[in-house]
């Protein structure tokens, strides 16, 4: 109930907004528009200013004057070299004009993006956290009301622990956004086992999602420097974003091989997979695929940017390509 009543609430403002920007893109363009005809308008009276100079000077000389052709010619070269002044300060005004127009009219698209995006970002924590909220407590409420047998309590306990492990995973993830973006952060660059840390968490999503079906594709003793929670982080990140977007009975595979100098981690899943147009997007925060309105996956739009966040941080590079027949595989190179 509480999740339609939030993608109505959504999709009204999904309108709203978009019918705000259409209106001030409207009269953004107009008020453009009429400072360039203003700039268009002036260059004209300029230059029939000038050109009525012109015909006022040549009625005042004298045919007979021996020096009229130089005197003609000199008033035609003024009227010329003033006309090229107008083009020539004109084109200027209004090369600034529209540079200036071009550069306000992309930070103010860029600043009403990033403030939906937000606003976005706020409705999903807000679901994002009633939702294991709720579950968690009516688990709590049937134990509490009701004598199960030992099968059923470890059934609801479980699951109560799922969602618990969903709001600590979203309330690391926002801490470390914010540690890592205000330069709070502090990382612990140690030596580090990466297959053993790689199969821990790997172990962990196992044990919590026994139902899921798990490929892990390991090679041992791959170390590298690195922080080890910054790194656990990505790993789940990776891990989580892959179980959104699979079928229940699709596989998730996990890899960590040596290629070269480099170690490559590769996340693959058997989902829809991204379109061309949005695997560069994925990265970006708050960036969720799909349509806001209609959209069923959960998430913030945080745990792909914060992947990207943490592989730059240990100078490795992140890349999402097409898996086959269907779905993402997620590569990090380090």
């Amino acid at each position: 109930m509480w999740g339609s009543g939030w993608k109505r609430r959504n999709k009204i403002t999904t309108v709203f907004k978009k019918r705000r920007l259409a209106f001030a893109t409207v009269v953004y363009w107009a008020l453009l528009a009429y400072i360039i005809a203003g700039l268009v308008w002036w260059f004209i009276a300029l230059q029939r200013q000038n050109r009525q100079m012109t015909i006022y000077q040549l009625r005042e000389l004298k045919m007979d004057d021996p020096h009229y052709t130089d005197k003609l010619n000199s008033l035609f070269l003024d009227e010329q070299r003033k006309t090229t002044g107008y083009i020539g300060e004109g084109s200027t005004y209004l090369l600034l004009i529209l540079v200036g127009a071009l550069f306000v009219y992309r930070e103010v698209r860029r600043q009403i993006r990033l403030q939906q995006q937000q606003q976005y970002f706020m409705m999903a924590v807000t679901h994002e956290l009633k939702t294991p909220i709720a579950v968690a407590k009516l688990n709590l409420e049937t134990l509490q009301k009701y004598r199960l047998d030992e099968t059923k309590q470890q059934k609801i306990i479980q699951a109560a622990l799922q969602e618990t492990g969903r709001l600590d995973t979203l309330a690391t993830n926002i801490l470390i956004a914010s540690q890592l973006e205000g330069g709070d952060y502090t990382q612990a660059k140690e030596e580090l086992d990466l297959s053993a840390l790689i199969s821990n968490v790997v172990g962990d999503f196992r044990n919590r999602y026994p139902l899921r079906k798990w490929n892990s594709l390991i090679t041992p003793e791959l170390a590298i420097t690195g922080d080890t929670l910054l790194l656990q982080m990505l790993i789940s990140n990776l891990i989580t974003n892959a179980m959104k977007y699979s079928p229940k009975e699709g596989a998730i595979t996990v890899e960590l091989k040596r290629q070269g100098r480099r170690l490559l981690l590769s996340v693959k899943d058997e989902g829809p997979g991204i379109p061309e147009e949005e695997k560069k997007k994925v990265f970006n925060k708050f960036y969720r695929t799909g349509n806001e309105a209609t959209r069923s996956t959960q998430g913030t739009g945080l745990g792909l940017y914060l992947c990207r966040k943490i592989a730059d941080d240990h100078k490795a590079h992140i890349t999402v390509s097409d898996n086959s027949p269907a779905g993402s595989i997620f590569t990090v190179s380090f």
